[in-house]
């Protein structure tokens, strides 16, 4: 019993998952990639307002579509695979689908 309660008010008191990720995909976004997202695009959980690339909060793009940008690249926008790392790419890829309202 004493187990289950501390393990349940352990996850109580962690930040959640989600919330982690969701940070890791901010900061990706707005600082560890080069150049930073947030120079290029508006993503209004982001407090970017970028106007070179398209408006994320109104392209509104799935979780396939931004892994293919953030992977390969698109137009003028660079390829950032062996830039970031596979967490810092997943990380913001669910960011950007998620604040965007792809999913």
């Amino acid at each position: 019993m004493r187990i289950v309660l501390a393990a349940g008010i352990a996850l109580l008191l962690a930040p959640p998952l989600a919330a982690r990720g969701d940070e890791l995909g901010r900061k990706v976004f707005t600082q560890i990639a080069q150049p930073a997202c947030a120079i290029c695009h508006t993503l209004k959980a982001a407090g970017a307002v970028g106007t070179v690339g398209p408006s994320l909060d109104e392209l509104r793009p799935d979780r396939a579509r931004v892994m293919d940008a953030v992977k390969n690249g698109v137009g003028v926008m660079p390829p950032f695979a062996g830039k970031l790392t596979a967490e810092q790419i997943e990380a913001v890829v669910a960011f950007v689908a998620g604040a965007a309202g792809g999913q």
